[in-house]
């Protein structure tokens, strides 16, 4: 136990002399979260409460087409242009425009859309009139009308999922309108005075967030943040614990050492705890941000549902599994060169596939796959099982334990490599 505290007072004052190196790890994962946060908060009400600026060209200038201008206009989400400098746009300017990025969309309504739309439900209806025998009319004609199609032009850098959206509002609001147009031929060709089709809607959407415990679970963006980023500031302890192995091996001290009646182990036992206490204070100072720095910005209050312990026994074990990975790329590695750039990409692959910057579900599936064996995200679901979903120990010990095992891997392979290093 003496040489193990030993080896722990040993890292300490290695530490302490390093102030710069103690101020970057404990004050950039501060500023990375707030800043992310902040950012992202303000971009969404930024896009919650501004417009786009639409361009729009009607070539149909009849009934619907204005009534597609008066839907978008009524949303609020849209600044209609149909004129630059008090002159009509041209098809052609919308695509220099748009390519051009001053505009991120324009929507080009077909000529005869009112016409050709009246014309096809009018003759759909007349054949169900028809086949009905409610109708004797025999005039109808199958004539051929031609899809009619609303040319949306979308800014080359809009992503995928933004187009999706504007896509399937107008996609709707078109539906909408057929339908509106069906009810109404048939009103006319049964020659009905009164409205005795209710154009109310039927179907609507009722958002219902689940409750636990009589507690409604709704997650703002400081409960996402706080966790995802304190676990991404955890597991860079791997870029400077690796260096600081490399250096030992290069400086002679780590020679020294084994010179010494101690274990390889009981020398890594030191560096575990030292860099473990670091992580723990790193998660507590971003917990402090995230409770009472916050809401001084503007920003969500960090509700934390469930325990402090759990949260904390959380972060032991990503600390663990975070000191597992930089022990033995510090072990394997000869130079610097070689253990910090491989730690620091190492750490955003881990990132990104773990869950941090894209939610799991949205990737592909075999990028799914790798994430179910990253280290990081296990520590990300722990955390949201107790800040978001109030889970128990017994509910997260699953994770706990794949992280605990993950550590002792790590370490084992450490010694191993280190044993059969030395006796070749």
């Amino acid at each position: 136990m003496h040489k193990l505290w030993q080896s722990t007072y040993k890292e300490f004052l290695l530490l302490k002399r390093d102030i710069g190196g103690l101020v970057i790890l404990f004050v950039m994962p501060l500023i990375l979260v707030i800043t992310v946060t902040l950012i992202q908060e303000s971009t969404s009400q930024h896009i919650f409460n501004s417009k786009i600026k639409v361009l729009l060209i009607d070539n149909d200038a009849n009934a619907l087409s204005q009534t597609i201008i008066s839907n978008l206009k009524e949303g609020n989400s849209f600044e209609i242009i149909t004129s630059i400098d008090k002159k009509s746009i041209t098809e052609d300017q919308v695509n220099d425009l748009i390519l051009s990025s001053q505009y991120k969309l324009a929507i080009i309504i077909p000529k005869d859309l009112t016409k050709n739309l009246k014309a096809k439900v009018s003759q759909n209806v007349s054949k169900i009139l028809k086949e009905f025998e409610i109708s004797e009319d025999n005039s109808v004609e199958n004539v051929e009308i031609d899809t009619q199609q609303i040319k949306l032009y979308f800014d080359p850098t809009i992503q995928l999922s933004f187009r999706n959206g504007i896509k399937s509002a107008i996609d709707n609001m078109v539906s909408k309108i057929e339908t509106q147009s069906i009810y109404k031929a048939f009103k006319e060709e049964l020659e009905i005075d009164k409205d005795v089709f209710e154009n109310k809607e039927f179907i609507s959407f009722l958002e219902i967030n689940p409750q636990k415990n009589n507690k409604e679970i709704k997650p703002n963006s400081v409960q996402h943040n706080v966790p995802a980023w304190a676990l991404f500031a955890i597991f860079f302890i791997i870029v400077p614990l690796s260096i600081n192995i490399v250096n030992e091996k290069n400086q002679g001290t780590f020679v020294r050492l084994k010179t010494n009646p101690i274990s390889y182990a009981t020398i890594l036992g030191g560096k575990v705890i030292i860099y473990l206490t670091v992580c723990l204070i790193q998660f507590a100072l971003m917990l402090l941000v995230g409770l009472y720095l916050f809401p001084y910005l503007g920003l969500p209050n960090f509700d934390i549902n469930g325990s402090y312990f759990l949260l904390f026994l959380v972060a032991i074990f990503s600390g663990l599994a975070a000191i597992g990975i930089g022990i033995l790329i510090g072990t394997i590695a000869s130079t610097q060169e070689q253990s910090a750039p491989f730690g620091a990409t190492l750490v955003v692959i881990l990132a990104a596939i773990g869950g941090v910057w894209i939610p799991v579900f949205a990737m592909p599936k075999m990028m799914q796959l790798f994430a179910k064996i990253s280290p990081m995200n296990w520590g990300l679901n722990c955390f949201y099982d107790v800040i978001i979903r109030d889970n128990s120990f017994i509910e997260i010990l699953p994770e706990i334990l794949l992280m605990g095992l993950f550590f002792v891997l790590m370490i084992s392979l450490a010694i191993y490599y280190d044993k059969a290093k030395n006796t070749v």
